[in-house]
């Protein structure tokens, strides 16, 4: 489908002064298009030059509008030397070759130097005229919608969800090429900016050939990311679930109202049929030789090393027959699925049946280096035989698909850590294959499967169960068979019975390493990651039965490789679902009971641990209904048989017995303590300190337990790079330091967020990189939503507003970076500096924005403030159209990097910097607000002696048009909103 691009640049302001004998500057712009370029006049002596170009016309091919970005450079004309670069900007196509999407991009566009940063602005109007073309051989995709959301986008509906859709693309990194000897940084680093775009569209494309092969029409739960491999190259690849989407025509009926963001789920039943529970097993570690270079695949399957869930096949006598129609209907609308995953993690009612468990793999690989980047057969191999080991987990756990996957890469030098994980589960066949199942069988099924407990029924089968799991009757509908304890990757159902509220549940770990070279560093990192995996979901266990509760969803677990260190972080929202059984209390067990003193302090710390968990059950509300035993129908299954967590691997299985547990509950969870570690674990466990009163917090996007949602919502972005004092650390001390730089982190959150409360922190994200020896960084990003909390809401934002103003007036002084405000007035607070460095930049969701002095504008004025949230929707608002992905790519790098305030204030600028390119784009498109906002990356790299530091952010989502809810229109008109959150703070070294 041949095509014509138009580009039209109108002004520039606010440009850098160029000439010092002037204080001005004579700009000119540069219009390239693939290998195509063209000039405008030069405006003499203006940094407000105003050119009003005419039309610059590019006659291309679809393909090439997919794959290339417009590039336009803005440059300072020299007479007798060479003109002067003020900056760049890259605009994607992309969002306006769809059919119902935006038809022109206009508007202010930061002009940005990988050197500089922002420096000044340029108006542009950019638009696209397509001619219709009918050959079937053709290579674009115009027309495939892509979503960041996992979840259904709001005002679509799935007709089909076709499967699992995956490339990636493989090049040389112009970072490491030989002309990199004669080349500037700046000359590089956009070479790098422009290769990485032109690869991005690229995938893009490819994907979207995929899909249209697939007869789909778009890809929701769409994840790019890219790998840094060094001198090995650069690799970009993308996962997506292929589906047919139809859009609404009263787009009402799916968006989410004020307070309940899930309501249209809620008002459609869910179709369930039976099903059942979960445990663990550790598969060994498997060793393979490829060529010279060695690998080796580590793959979990449940609580130790794959935490699964699942159900019993002769559980249930009535819904046995149906249990094996719909098996074999799921397993024909899957097996023509190379893949049978899904990205998503929400789903439309009826689609999820059971839920099996987590299933997760890893694999550590050498990197060599890529050869002919037109050939990525190697990575591809890779993927290929991790997603092997997802699928094979999932068929042993009984179930057909794995949902809420997902892939990451850890690359350390030449090492490479590949992981995935998802959720093993059984999928109702209507939704993946059009008129595969009769409507008889759906009655069926929501005849004999009581609404909230289905998807916790194991699909498994519990005769012949892969590992050892603790299974009762569902103590919902006393029908199937249930684990005791269920993870998962995905968000909570909306459909779930829960008791009280949940909470976030993070494990960390480190582990030292030696500094070891190619095949020898492989072999140590694959001996430590079982280990590793297992103490990590140790960890989670004993928080999860600390709190109280039964079950974890939205789990992610990282495993991060260094120099001379492995770090692991899991995070996920425990809940209390009323369909499993009540977990039992901890106890603790010690090896040495002749010592007087020593059963003192195990006693002492039983009744610490006791006390901790009725606290957290009184905490989150956790008060489950007693059911009388009449009442239940069925006979009361056996007592389940203890769960012991083995501290050490040395311990014969013969010496389990002469524990004495005869006191206290018999389905206690045993820890035993049988070295100064385990103590040490123990203490940690107790050392975790809930959040302050008033807040809650998740990283799902709905916290379960909270319904009453305002409008009020604060996005926000914190990046803590904390260097290590000594090289002499033990394990002990690096998780000592890791878990009080994780906790600070939350606490410093907390404390900036005060003003908010009652308030929930949702989808928490995150993420741990090494980047340097000695060196930690925590990424976190995250959105406050407050909630009703049945107060007097006047009383609430009175005392607000002046908190605000007392604060406002308190700390203006102390701001390291002043601010200034656009619109609204908003609070600015100043917090004591710390040894760890922080920077954090909120997107408020009122009327007001935050502008940096240093930046200029960055949203066009006829749109007015753009909105940044992680989550797939806007609270008090509908979502009325989707106009494209953001998907940004950035690189920054000083040689100046005290003056501009160390490392705080280099990254502070930098990220300020990305959320105002970002606005400005969803802004041209005619959008007001980014959904599914996530960094995917935020690679951080200094070097301290040099006064030099680099850093390459990664970021993307769903730029929408949405719509206030008429009753908050009203509402805001008589009440102005109150914004409690600070757009930007910085703390440096100390």
């Amino acid at each position: 489908m041949p095509g014509k691009l138009k580009v039209k640049i109108v002004a520039g302001r606010h440009l850098p002064v160029m000439d010092r004998a002037s204080d001005l500057t004579d700009a000119f712009v540069e219009v390239k298009f693939g290998n195509t370029t063209f000039k405008t006049d030069v405006y003499l002596k203006s940094l407000n030059p105003q050119w009003n170009s005419e039309w610059f016309k590019f006659e291309v091919d679809d393909e090439d509008l997919q794959d290339e970005p417009l590039q336009i450079t803005v440059l300072d004309h020299d007479t007798y030397s060479a003109n002067d670069a003020i900056g760049k900007v890259y605009i994607d196509i992309d969002p306006l070759l769809y059919s119902e999407a935006a038809t022109v991009i206009s508007g202010w566009f930061p002009i940005y130097d990988t050197i500089h940063g922002i420096r000044g602005e340029i108006n542009v109007v950019v638009k696209v005229d397509l001619f219709n073309d009918l050959n079937r051989f053709r290579q674009s995709s115009c027309g495939v919608k892509f979503f960041c959301t996992t979840s259904i986008p709001k005002c679509y509906r799935a007709v089909v969800i076709h499967g699992f859709v995956e490339e990636l693309v493989v090049n040389e990194d112009p970072e490491y090429q030989w002309i990199d000897r004669i080349r500037t940084p700046r000359a590089s680093n956009e070479a790098r900016q422009r290769l990485i775009s032109l690869m991005s569209g690229e995938l893009q494309r490819k994907i979207g050939l995929k899909v249209l092969e697939m007869r789909g029409n778009a890809v929701v739960g769409y994840l790019q990311c890219f790998d840094l491999e060094g001198e090995s190259g650069l690799v970009v690849r993308a996962i997506g679930t292929a589906c047919t989407l139809d859009k609404l025509s009263s787009p009402a009926a799916f968006l989410p109202a004020c307070n309940s963001p899930s309501k249209e789920m809620k008002e459609s039943p869910l179709v369930h049929p039976p099903s059942h529970g979960c445990r663990s097993t550790h598969n060994s570690p498997i060793h393979t030789a490829t060529g010279s270079r060695l690998t080796q695949n580590f793959s979990v399957s449940v609580p130790t090393l794959i935490y699964t869930g699942m159900g019993s096949g002769s559980a249930g006598k009535e819904g046995g027959p149906f249990k094996a129609l719909l098996r074999q209907q799921t397993q024909s609308a899957l097996e023509q699925r190379e893949f049978p995953f899904l990205t998503l993690t929400a789903f439309p009612p009826g689609l999820l049946v059971h839920v099996g468990g987590v299933v997760s793999a890893r694999s550590v690989k050498l990197l060599d280096r890529i050869h002919n980047p037109d050939e990525p057969e190697t990575r591809d191999a890779w993927w290929a035989e991790i997603r092997q080991e997802i699928k094979s987990h999932a068929k042993a756990l009984g179930c057909h698909a794995v949902v809420g996957y997902s892939e990451s890469t850890s690359i350390c030098e030449e090492v490479c850590i590949l992981s995935a994980s998802g959720t093993a589960a059984v999928l109702n066949p209507r939704f993946l294959q059009e008129g595969t199942v009769e409507g008889s069988l759906d009655q069926r099924i929501e005849e004999n499967l009581p609404v909230g407990c289905g998807f916790c029924h194991i699909p498994y089968d519990e005769l012949n169960m892969p590992f050892p799991a603790h299974l009762t009757y569902c103590y919902n509908c006393r029908k199937q068979k249930v684990p005791d304890v269920l993870f998962t990757t995905i968000d909570l159902p909306t459909d779930a019975v829960v008791v009280g509220k949940g909470c976030l549940i993070q494990a960390r770990l480190c582990r030292l390493k030696k500094k070891a070279q190619a095949e020898a560093n492989a072999t140590a990192i694959s001996n430590l990651l079982p280990f590793m995996e297992y103490e990590v979901h140790t960890q989670l266990m004993n928080k999860l039965k600390l709190k109280g509760m039964n079950a974890l969803f939205g789990l992610r677990i990282q495993i991060t490789v260094g120099e001379n260190m492995l770090m692991g972080l899991a995070s996920a929202t425990g809940v209390y679902l009323a369909a499993l059984p009540t977990p039992g209390g901890i106890q603790i067990a010690g090896k040495t009971p002749n010592d007087g003193s020593y059963e003192q302090h195990i006693s002492h710390m039983q009744k610490k641990i006791n006390d901790t968990i009725a606290r957290n059950k009184e905490l989150y509300e956790i008060n489950p209904p007693e059911v009388p035993e009449e009442i239940l129908g069925s006979p009361i299954p056996e007592p389940r048989q203890r769960s012991r967590l083995l501290r050490s691997q040395s311990e014969s299985s013969d010496e389990v017995t002469e524990l004495d547990l005869s006191h206290g509950k018999k389905d206690a969870f045993v820890l035993e303590i049988d070295d100064t570690d385990a103590m040490e674990d123990v203490h940690s466990l107790l050392t975790d300190v809930p959040p302050p009163s008033g807040f809650y917090s998740c990283n799902t996007e709905i916290m379960p337990g909270i319904n009453n949602w305002t409008s009020e919502i604060q996005m926000f972005t914190s990046v803590r790079v904390v260097r290590l004092s000594s090289l002499n650390l033990t394990n002990q001390a690096l998780n000592k330091n890791f878990n009080g730089l994780c906790e600070n982190l939350l606490k410093s959150l907390y404390f900036k967020l005060r003003s908010m409360t009652p308030c929930c922190l949702c989808h928490v994200n995150f993420t741990v990189s090494l980047p340097e020896d000695e060196l930690i960084q925590v990424t976190v990003t995250a959105v406050a939503i407050t909630f009703d909390k049945n107060q007097a809401l006047q009383t609430t934002k009175a005392h607000v507003e002046k908190s605000l103003q007392r604060a406002s007036t308190d700390n203006e002084e102390l701001l390291q970076f002043p601010l200034e405000l656009c619109s609204d007035s908003l609070p600015s607070h100043a917090f004591p500096a710390t040894k760890a460095v922080t920077v954090e930049k909120a997107s408020p969701m009122g009327d007001g924005n935050f502008r940096n002095r240093s930046a200029p504008p960055c949203a066009s004025s006829t749109v007015g403030v753009v909105k940044m949230t992680p989550l797939s929707f806007i609270p008090g608002a509908k979502i009325t159209k989707y106009l494209g992905i953001i998907n940004m790519f950035f690189i920054r790098e000083t040689t100046s990097l005290r003056e501009e305030g160390g490392v705080s204030g280099f990254l502070h600028a930098f990220i300020a910097e990305v959320f105002a390119m970002v606005r400005a784009h969803v802004a041209a498109l005619g959008g007001n607000a980014v959904v599914s906002y996530i960094m995917k990356q935020c690679v951080f790299m200094e070097n301290p002696s040099k006064n030099q530091a680099q850093c390459l952010i990664n970021v993307s989502g769903d730029a929408v048009v949405f719509v206030r809810e008429s009753d908050l229109e009203v509402m805001s008109t008589q009440q102005p909103a109150v914004n409690c959150q600070p757009s930007c703070t910085g703390e440096v070294t100390t």
